[in-house]
């Protein structure tokens, strides 16, 4: 069956996944605009949405480790709260869900309940499971080399990835990848998405913004080995951001 033809008589999700810029957000709406035009209500949220504010991460960088004063990777959201919302959609309760200003680094509106039956959740690391300590031992750029010599943040990242996270992963009924060609691409495409809130004064420079994706680097990569296996549908990009390849393409 395909996505675009999906009815849903009980409450379903279906989650996006895929590295910074490869498009989640826009599948999500073209998604949602289809089924909308079969009649089928769908509500969107990304897991951004539920970043922790900067002071909440600045409790969590004290107690835990400085990096995770950035917003971004396991361990940088209110899971819980997602967590509970999730399982109150599929239980049929309507969800105010709520939105993250992440060019304020604050929290945003919440959306009114709505009585769709059918979720988009999206986000850079839905799906992925949590790594072997043994992959742990090693950096693999220079953010971790200079910044976690010991190792303390990853584990402790990865020890959130275990928790909730995959919870919430489990609530989901399919999962779609959006399968980058490789790491300088998604950076490119990053850089992409930065220049509107740069034109708005709020945007990270370059040199900011280089530092910040050695945040993602990590799972990023560890996804190129897990989702092949993991994920219900894949769309593979090329280099220019177009789709090559859909699997399955029944």
């Amino acid at each position: 069956m395909r996505l675009s033809q999906l009815q849903p008589s009980q409450a379903l999700i279906i989650c996006i996944s895929g590295a910074q810029g490869s498009g989640k957000s826009s599948l999500a709406a073209a998604l949602q605009q289809r089924w909308a035009a079969l009649g089928v209500q769908t509500d969107i949220v990304s897991l951004d949405d539920y970043y922790l504010e900067p002071a909440q991460r600045q409790d969590r960088a004290q107690l835990w480790h400085p990096l995770f004063a950035e917003r971004g990777v396991p361990g940088t959201h209110d899971t819980s709260q997602l967590l509970t919302q999730l399982q109150g959609f599929k239980r049929g309760e309507p969800q105010s869900w709520r939105r993250y200003d992440k060019g304020l680094d604050r929290m945003g509106h919440t959306k009114p309940a709505t009585s769709a039956r059918l979720l988009i959740l999206e986000g850079w690391c839905v799906g992925l499971q949590a790594q072997q300590d043994s992959d742990l031992v090693h950096s693999i750029n220079l953010l971790e080399q200079q910044h976690d010599p010991d190792a303390v943040w990853r584990h402790q990242v990865n020890q959130q990835l275990k928790g909730d996270y995959q919870l919430i992963w489990q609530q989901s009924d399919s999962l779609i990848w959006l399968n980058a060609p490789d790491w300088q691409a998604v950076c490119r495409w990053r850089a992409w998405q930065e220049e509107p809130l740069q034109q708005r004064g709020q945007g990270k420079s370059p040199a900011e913004l280089e530092h910040f994706m050695l945040y993602f680097e990590r799972l990023t990569q560890e996804s190129w080995r897990q989702l092949p296996q993991g994920a219900d549908f894949i769309l593979q990009l090329d280099q220019e951001h177009k789709l090559v390849s859909f699997t399955p393409d029944e």
